[in-house]
């Protein structure tokens, strides 16, 4: 299996999902840091959305837009409120491609707020 980095993009497997949690299979970004990636079988992600305009007001959720380099085909939302951990011998179904730098950034300001980090 290819390694696993923070900031890919993969496809994963979100079912069985309960409630209002994003489901089916899609496109998720990792945001585990590279050490927990590498030695641990679970891995955190962001699920990504597809964008509305009620959605890109939240503050937690981020605007992604497609390129060759994420390997998205449509303008996305990144959910941090809905970050789950996943694993990846069971869920992963394919990786799409890596977020910038910028990107991810945004996600990790998006993540500060969900969990009052300082």
């Amino acid at each position: 299996m290819k390694r696993l980095e923070r900031g890919m993009v993969i496809d994963v497997n979100l079912d069985p999902t309960r409630g209002s949690e994003t489901g089916k299979t899609g496109p998720c970004v990792i945001v585990t840091n590279d050490i927990y990636n590498e030695r641990v079988p679970i891995i955190q992600v962001v699920p990504l959305t597809s964008w509305n305009e009620k959605k890109s007001h939240i503050r937690t959720n981020v605007e992604i837009l497609p390129s060759s380099a994420n390997g998205l085909s449509k303008r996305s939302i990144a959910d941090c409120l809905q970050t789950r951990p996943v694993d990846r011998r069971l869920r992963l179904m394919n990786v799409r491609g890596r977020l910038s730098r910028a990107e991810m950034e945004l996600i990790d300001q998006a993540l500060k707020i969900v969990f009052d980090l300082k």
